[in-house]
């Protein structure tokens, strides 16, 4: 018989975890297990990709992406009909009271952390039993995997630094006790997780994400990528316009490549809440021909394969999803000196660990641009990179027998 397995993840548009889980779901054996998708806020454009054998659960269910426009106000009208929900209670003032102030000193406001638990609170239940559940993202699919799903056996995963990331122990203590087992997705993740919660060193392991490389590498020739006639040093980022990616800081290194002469093109892929101000940084800066926010494309492959030097400046990550993507198709990586990218980048091996200052990251790109030999080296080394879906998968799905 069957065993059956539900994955929860908040959203299901474009983000790394996102894509992460696609690729975990499409390698799992349907002939072996049951698998059903609930996506928290029922919304992400990336339900298309899912193969058939998965059965998606929610009753409703809204494609757009929640990094569109049009997605961000199916998104907001979502949170506010369960804030409304929960207007005459109380059940969340606790963590409120208990965690607002020490939210507020973060730099990286997390707010939206009592929204995630607000969400898991007010999503529509599920009647099934499962054999194991998967919370597949810190936050709010880990808090209603927790509290609200009927499971034997119950996993979650983390994917960032979780303290850069803004979680607290007093609003999160509950919920992870409640995992029989906790995924990381690389051993500095799982070190400053084990720093807040040091008496679940038992409990936790490292899982890396799975890429499927030979996709990887068939959609990188079937789109066009660049169409500008740009022909100098195309500089790629891939990834939600957001804090943690440090587009703020990577424009102000953009400008001190312009003052030194570089002639170089900065491209980013990705859409998000910060769009308009980045925009507005760029035209203060001069840089409406330097820096160029693309917004979201369906394959951003092609445009790796065609870049020159792939720069991944974040203030924090669990393991860039994106990195290694621009690895696999033999792009020279920069990337700054924080957990995560540590572990993904071998600093003067496969590619360079810059400070995360407008300095250093333009240091790094201007030592690279001028040095072909050591981009070619960067190239080879990177591409040598391989998965380890098969290994992944086992470690995950024996948890239903253990």
């Amino acid at each position: 018989m069957k065993k059956s397995v539900l994955f929860v993840i908040n959203t299901f548009s474009k983000g790394g975890a996102e894509v992460a889980l696609l690729e975990l779901l499409k390698h799992i054996d349907h002939n072996q297990y049951n698998i059903d998708l609930f996506v928290l806020m029922g919304q992400g454009e990336l339900v298309g990709q899912l193969p058939p054998e998965i059965r998606l659960v929610n009753k409703a269910y809204d494609t757009s992406s929640v990094l569109t426009s049009l997605g961000k106000r199916a998104l907001f009208k979502h949170i506010l009909k369960c804030a409304l929900h929960h207007a005459n209670g109380i059940r969340l003032l606790p963590y409120m009271v208990s965690n607002g102030l020490a939210m507020m000193r973060k730099e990286n406001h997390p707010y939206k952390n009592l929204v995630w638990r607000l969400m898991s609170d007010s999503a529509e239940r599920l009647d099934q039993h499962y054999d194991l559940a998967v919370a597949f993202l810190e936050g709010g699919s880990s808090y209603y995997v927790a509290d609200h799903v009927n499971a034997d056996k119950k996993v979650t995963y983390i994917h960032v630094d979780y303290q850069q990331a803004g979680y607290t122990k007093e609003l999160d203590r509950a919920c992870y006790e409640k995992f029989d087992h906790l995924f990381m997705v690389s051993k500095e993740v799982q070190e400053k997780f084990l720093e807040v919660y040091p008496d679940l060193r038992e409990r936790t392991s490292i899982f890396y994400n799975i890429i499927d490389h030979e996709m990887i590498l068939q959609k990188a020739i079937e789109d066009d990528g660049f169409l500008d006639a740009y022909d100098g040093t195309r500089l790629l980022t891939v990834g939600r316009l957001h804090y943690q990616k440090g587009y703020d800081i990577a424009i102000q290194a953009m400008q001190i490549l312009k003052k030194r002469g570089v002639r170089a093109r900065w491209y980013v892929l990705g859409d998000g809440a910060l769009r308009d101000k980045l925009q507005e940084q760029i035209r203060e800066a001069d840089l409406e021909e330097d820096f160029i926010l693309m917004g979201a494309v369906s394959n951003p492959y092609p445009y790796y394969e065609q870049c020159d030097i792939y720069v991944h400046a974040t203030r924090y990550e669990g393991k860039s999803i994106a990195i290694q993507e621009a690895m696999i198709l033999g792009c020279p990586v920069i990337a700054s000196n924080c957990v995560g990218n540590r572990e993904t980048v071998d600093d003067g091996v496969n590619g360079i660990l810059c400070d995360l200052s407008p300095q250093g990251i333009a240091d790094a790109i201007e030592d690279l641009i001028m040095d072909k030999a050591l981009r070619m080296k960067y190239s080879v080394q990177a591409s040598s990179i391989r998965s380890v879906t098969d290994r992944e998968i086992y470690h995950l799905l024996k948890m239903i027998d253990a």
